[in-house]
């Protein structure tokens, strides 16, 4: 059974593109992940600070096992040492590793996980 990650991000307006750029610097690095189904960087239209970064996951083993791999750990290492070269750090560390580069451009984190009960798309 598949399983969803949600990773909440807080962004506030003047770092929204900045986010969406990072994203796309880092776009495909999860594509070659064991289990890996499906990524959505999700933008707000309704007034919120909310981004939702999507991802589907085969099962939860396979997503921990690509948070504890290489690629992830280098993905985020470079965000936290972009961010650390710009001089602009806001006390979050590592582990927050969405929006580094110039600072921090999350101001919030949280992570929600489902697993996919039920599941349609178009007819063939």
């Amino acid at each position: 059974m598949s399983v969803v990650k949600i990773n909440v991000l807080t962004v506030p307006a003047d770092m929204r593109e900045e986010l969406e750029r990072r994203f796309a610097k880092r776009a495909g690095m999860v594509d070659s992940a064991d289990g890996f189904e499906w990524f959505e960087l999700l933008r707000p239209v309704d007034g919120t600070e909310r981004y939702l970064v999507y991802t589907r996951w085969r099962s939860e083993e396979d997503f921990q096992n690509w948070q504890q791999s290489q690629a992830f750990q280098r993905g985020h290492a470079q965000a936290a040492q972009d961010a650390q070269g710009q001089g602009h750090g806001h006390g979050q560390g590592p582990a927050q590793g969405h929006g580094h580069g110039q600072g921090p451009a999350a101001t919030g984190s949280e992570v929600w996980s489902f697993e996919v009960a039920e599941s349609a798309g178009p007819a063939s």
